[in-house]
């Protein structure tokens, strides 16, 4: 029977309590407790509270794990299978602008891959260009720019789209993507295509999590959310009195076999 010599290190790694410091969370404390108690159950609450945790420290870190864990009564292990498996959670300090470039097939085919590659460039360093995730500038100051490639953010009509902080940027080229990051790094917030005003990736979270900071919550968020693009068929249909065949009122089932 062979036995194992501990160092002294890794017996304090064993030992001693690593559980973060969760003081920067005191003041979401009241926030928290108000967002779980809209839930019949607390952990259903789990995904608006990391998204208020990322509100504070611009990502999910291993004090928000923990924060959200102690909140609502789960392991940090549960809390952490949720926040690695939606993208949106970021496990690294953002920028005060995230910018999200679609990938995805129709906007890469119309450019999107050229767009997200060019702005890799443009806001990379000594020559190395920017990676996935990764951020032009330190993370949270004024003009920073978190840098990633999404998949498709449903608006193939209006593609090449990209997003800043979740709004959308329509009908995007090369040039026009890199005079948006730079108007962003001059500490510009340009009128997004549709939707909301443009605001930081921190005041999003919070809207996110479903709180806002004044009395103006539905004027904050209210902007044009269809494009010409959008409602062209509807359009067209109107303009020709096109309608759908009308669903019977009676609709017999097919027959399922039996197994």
């Amino acid at each position: 029977m062979s036995t194992e010599v501990v160092s002294d290190e890794k017996l304090e790694r064993l030992t001693v309590d690593t559980t973060p410091d969760l003081s920067i969370f005191a003041n979401i404390v009241g926030q928290s407790q108000a967002l779980i108690a809209k839930y019949p159950q607390s952990r259903s609450a789990l995904l608006p509270l990391l998204h208020l945790v990322q509100s504070v420290e611009g990502y999910v870190s291993q004090a928000g794990i923990h924060f959200c864990a102690e909140q609502l009564n789960l392991s940090a292990a549960e809390v952490s299978a949720v926040a690695t498996f939606y993208t949106m959670y970021k496990r690294k300090p953002c920028g005060e602008h995230l910018v999200s470039v679609c990938t995805n097939t129709l906007c890469a085919v119309l450019g999107g891959d050229a767009i997200y590659k060019k702005l890799q460039e443009h806001l990379g360093e000594d020559g190395k260009p920017l990676g996935h995730e990764q951020t032009a500038g330190e993370p949270g100051t004024p003009g920073s720019i978190t840098l990633e490639h999404a998949e498709c953010l449903a608006a193939c009509d209006l593609g090449p789209v990209l997003q800043v902080n979740y709004e959308f940027y329509d009908n995007q080229t090369v040039d026009s993507a890199v005079e948006l990051v730079d108007a962003l790094r001059r500490g510009e917030k340009p009128a997004p295509t549709r939707g909301a005003a443009l605001t930081d990736f921190k005041s999003v979270e919070r809207q996110l999590a479903g709180l806002f900071d004044n009395d103006l919550a539905e004027s904050e968020v209210d902007g044009p959310s269809a494009a010409v693009e959008t409602l062209r068929g509807a359009q067209l249909a109107a303009d020709r009195g096109w309608t759908a065949p009308a669903m019977p009122d009676e609709v017999a089932l097919p027959e399922v076999e039996k197994k």
